[in-house]
């Protein structure tokens, strides 16, 4: 769809807003709830206004695959969130250096989707038979979210045993304290890295991982690549001020990973389902659409139920 034009002003516009962030970070703080909620809500507007400007240019299609990709991105980036914070705990971040470590992964990540993505549009280039790996992929992913989810399985940070950071503290040494907003310091007359260097390799090793899920799914959505890159990078930019205000209820969405397990599932059915239509049209090619519904009504359903387990055991412990 797009033009490289389009694609010059996109990275141009994802730079400034990139800038934007460093310069308000600049100066490291403790987030409140208010700027928390007042960047979500700016951030959740943006890729509103960018679907409509899609729907305007290029019609009804291809603002409804943004927009369903952008849902199905949002959901899984929540996932993302409650690994980071698992994280800043391990490493002991500082609350007002948080921001600047997602900062930091975010912009690491969006060079990091954009490999991947690229990587995919040559896949799906080579033939239709990308469609079954994708959807393949997305189904195996599904089973073991699944599983982890029956078993209720914590999701868990070993400092100690991560390769990044054993890697890291090999290459340079690394100071006790952090030095501030920092990656670097100067000690004993030579570089050191200070520990935010080793929390935000850690962060963006982490991303690697949600990026093998998260771009297949989106490519089940679209198989434009400037619209795929375009969910990745509206949902990333989003997840610093994001962080901050689901903070403190992160854990109380105990279903969540029931209802991403159904959403990858659903993409990945789409996906054979779309490869299959190709050597036979008698089979049933899912449409976006349907696709935007099924995911909001799992999302809705799934925080629904979280939300009144988490009430009727808060009841049963007050009796208590």
């Amino acid at each position: 769809m797009a033009s490289a034009q389009l694609w010059a002003i996109s990275v141009a516009v994802l730079l400034a807003l990139l800038a934007v962030d460093f310069v308000i970070t600049r100066r490291p703080h403790e987030v409140a709830m208010r700027e928390a909620v007042g960047w979500s809500l700016f951030y959740l507007a943006l890729p509103a206004a960018f679907g409509a400007l899609i729907w305007h240019l290029y019609g009804r299609r291809p603002a409804m695959e943004f927009y369903t990709g952008y849902v199905v991105e949002k959901s899984l980036s929540v996932d993302n969130l409650f690994v980071f914070m698992l994280l800043l705990a391990a490493f002991s971040v500082p609350p007002w250096l948080a921001q600047r470590v997602l900062l930091y992964g975010i912009a690491g990540a969006l060079v990091l989707r954009a490999i991947f993505i690229a990587a995919g549009a040559v896949v799906l280039q080579s033939g239709t038979w990308a469609f079954l790996l994708f959807g393949g992929v997305l189904l195996l992913t599904a089973v073991k979210v699944f599983r982890e989810a029956l078993r209720h399985e914590d999701y868990q940070v070993d400092i100690e045993t991560m390769r990044s950071v054993r890697l890291m503290r090999r290459l340079m040494p690394v100071t006790a304290e952090y030095q501030g907003g920092r990656l670097t310091v100067r000690q004993n007359g030579r570089r050191a890295l200070t520990p935010l260097a080793l929390v935000v390799v850690a962060v963006f090793m982490t991303d690697l991982v949600f990026a093998v899920d998260s771009v297949p799914a989106v490519y089940g959505v679209t198989e434009d690549p400037y619209l795929v890159f375009a969910t990745n990078a509206f949902a990333l930019l989003g997840l610093r001020a994001l962080y901050f205000v689901l903070h403190n209820v992160l854990d109380r969405l105990r279903h969540l990973n029931h209802g991403l397990a159904i959403i990858l599932a659903f993409i990945g059915v789409k996906l054979v389902l779309h490869w299959a239509h190709g050597l036979w049209s008698g089979v049933p090619d899912i449409p976006t659409d349907a696709s935007l519904v099924v995911i909001a009504v799992t999302l809705a359903t799934v925080t629904a139920t979280s939300l009144y387990s988490d009430r009727r055991d808060r009841v049963t412990t007050s009796v208590r």
